[in-house]
């Protein structure tokens, strides 16, 4: 069996994709992965042992130009659509399956490939907010605010099909036009098809079962092995456990001004600090005996020695502090980040800042939550429900797969 993966995005959306390739290599599957290749991205493909198929673009310089001025949507969608088409549409070749991860416009082109070579095909997200359910409403793209007035989540799912129609309907069609496929009516459900699976814990971010053809794996979490840096390591041995903060590939203004007020905030809870550089280019201002600056870290190794972990609220980080039972403050940027805020709040294994950019006495305020010991209490109790076999189970639904079609 020959499988194509595939994920446009950030380190968190590639991630899952190494975790799933290194499982299917377990089982004598064949894998390639189309991401973006970002030195980063490329070393955690390698650490999976999976081959990298490079994207169109790598993904840090192409982010940069694109939010040099306003963004048009449609537009960029398009550039993302025909450039992962062409690289996927040569990498099927012998292919059995094509499995799309990520931004929409990447997955609609691994659809289309699979469906023009008449290969199978599973769409995955990696949060509930994104699949039709009455249970929560769509996200609301920018410039597409929900309906006025309307709060039934039927209806706005309804309504979200025409705002995905709008977005990225026009490359959608454009494309299938172009490679001699159908033209669609609903790009969303025919990319989503009948049956997506949701790559996230089940507990931490759990999806309805009733009658609900969609497929919840768990999260699909890639072993790390590597070790601390020496340093770290001696700088963890010098005194109580820090609090980590670390904002990821967030690299907007917000990330940027939140850096300093996480330091001062930290500082004022009389915790040391544990700084992530990230892609805001994090740094310290001055060196302080309580401060460390990190760049990529092992956080299966790290967060367990941490007193809590204050970061943008990304699926995998989010999941990974979980797992280490670890309190967690969630400042939340983007997209599905308020999602995982929520979540976390409501568990009672941390907090969530209200809004993007805080203030010294807002992070504080959410950090005494984390770090009391009743969230901590309830964070090493819900570390142990994490599930710790979604990629597995994922390859395992793959292979079933190849063997009924056969």
């Amino acid at each position: 069996m020959r499988v194509l993966l595939t994920s446009f995005g950030s380190r968190g959306d590639v991630e899952p994709v190494a975790a799933l390739g290194a499982r299917l290599g377990d089982l004598g599957v064949e894998v390639l992965a189309c991401v973006p290749p970002d030195e980063e991205f490329e070393a955690v493909l390698a650490r999976a042992g999976v081959r990298l198929v490079p994207a169109f673009r790598a993904l840090r310089p192409w982010l940069a130009e694109v939010r040099e001025g306003p963004v048009d949507l449609p537009r960029v969608a398009a550039e993302v659509l025909e450039g992962q088409y062409r690289v996927m549409a040569a990498a099927a070749e012998g292919c059995d399956a094509v499995v799309g991860c990520g931004l929409f416009p990447s997955t609609a082109a691994a659809q289309a490939v699979a469906e023009e070579r008449g290969l199978a095909y599973v769409h995955v997200s990696y949060c509930p907010l994104f699949i039709p359910s009455p249970h929560h409403p769509p996200y609301a793209y920018p410039g597409h605010p929900h309906p006025p007035g309307v709060t039934d989540n039927r209806a706005l799912w309804d309504h979200n099909i025409g705002v995905m129609n709008a977005l990225f309907g026009g490359a959608v069609n454009g494309l299938r036009t172009r490679i001699g496929l159908p033209t669609l009516t609903n790009v969303r459900d025919h990319v989503f098809t009948d049956s997506p699976w949701l790559a996230s814990d089940p507990i931490l971010s759990p999806w309805p079962p009733a009658a609900s053809t969609v497929v919840q794996t768990g999260a699909w979490i890639l072993p790390d092995e590597r070790p601390l840096p020496a340093d770290l390591e001696a700088f963890l041995a010098a005194g109580p456990p820090p609090v980590y903060a670390g904002f990821g590939s967030m690299s907007m203004p917000t990330a940027q001004a939140a850096g300093p007020v996480a330091i001062a905030a930290i500082r004022a809870q009389g915790r040391r600090v544990l700084l992530a550089r990230g892609w805001a280019e994090l740094a310290l201002a001055e060196a302080d005996d309580d401060c460390f600056l990190v760049g990529d870290v092992n956080q299966q190794t790290l967060f367990p020695k941490v007193a809590a972990v204050v970061h943008h609220g990304g699926a995998g980080t989010t999941t990974a502090a979980a797992r280490a039972g670890v309190p967690q403050v969630i400042v939340p940027q983007v997209v599905d980040q308020p999602f995982w805020a929520g979540r976390v709040a409501a568990l009672g294994i941390g907090a969530a800042h209200d809004g993007p950019a805080p203030s010294l006495d807002s992070l504080s305020a959410a950090l005494a939550i984390a770090l009391a010991p009743e969230t901590s209490a309830r964070a090493t109790a819900f570390s142990a429900t994490i599930r710790r076999d979604g990629a597995a189970v994922a390859a395992r639904l793959l292979l079933d797969m190849k063997r009924s079609a056969t």
